[in-house]
């Protein structure tokens, strides 16, 4: 049995070259992001955002949450695949990187399914917690600050229904995870979530070696 492929740039090429299905304005949010150089490792995947409208379709999701908008590449793919009537809420500290999703996603008419909230994820949370009580979403997409990590996880499975979905963005972390001489914050804290998940009997659980790493996490349907 072979083992794990190596992606080198010709390979991921080849793949994006079958596989993927973006289009003129996709290609001009993450060309318009990477132009900012601090901001380039930051950037979704384009086959990450595909797979997230696809897992949005999948669940037969309507009530969509995302933890960290930034310039809304992973917003707009899953506004795409909303059902009518479907929403996303999507929640960031920056009033400059989303200015930049607001754009985009008017100009993919797309507007009306999103709703942005500006402030501290875990603030907004409890808020969503509050006005529409638990088991109120469907999927849930975790892609901000990496030690807010397992604070997220644990209201998302609040918010997120039986049977629904939790997405965490980068839980490979630059591959860093695996380095024992990795003791930066943010590496500690995806390298301690990971290692809780293993053990979490409420969650169904895999770990995707794509871009940075992507953990789908199932709530279970009885607990």
């Amino acid at each position: 049995m072979a083992g794990q492929v190596q992606v080198d740039d010709r390979l991921l090429d080849y793949v994006r070259s079958v596989s993927l299905r973006d289009d003129e304005i996709l290609r001009d949010l993450v060309a318009e992001t990477a132009s900012m150089p601090a901001l380039n490792a930051m950037v979704t995947m384009p086959e990450e955002g595909q797979l997230l409208a696809m897992l949005v379709g999948l669940t037969g999701a309507s009530r969509v949450l995302e933890i960290g908008t930034f310039t809304g590449y992973g917003t707009l793919c899953m506004a795409r695949a909303l059902p009518p009537g479907g929403r996303v809420v999507t929640c960031d500290i920056s009033e400059r990187w989303t200015r930049i999703a607001r754009r985009y996603w008017e100009r993919a008419g797309v507007s009306d399914r999103i709703e942005l909230r500006l402030g501290d994820g875990a603030q907004t949370m409890t808020e969503l917690l509050a006005e529409h009580g638990p088991e109120s979403f469907d999927l849930v997409f975790v892609d901000a600050d990496k030690t807010g990590y397992p604070r997220y996880y644990e209201e998302a499975l609040t918010l997120v229904r039986p049977g629904g979905l939790i997405v965490l963005d980068n839980t490979l972390y630059f591959g860093r995870v695996a380095d024992p001489a990795a003791e930066d914050p943010d590496t500690v804290a995806v390298r301690e979530l990971n290692a809780s998940l293993l053990v979490d009997s409420r969650v169904e659980l895999s770990l995707l070696v794509m871009a940075d790493g992507i953990t789908l996490a199932r709530k279970n349907k009885t607990q």
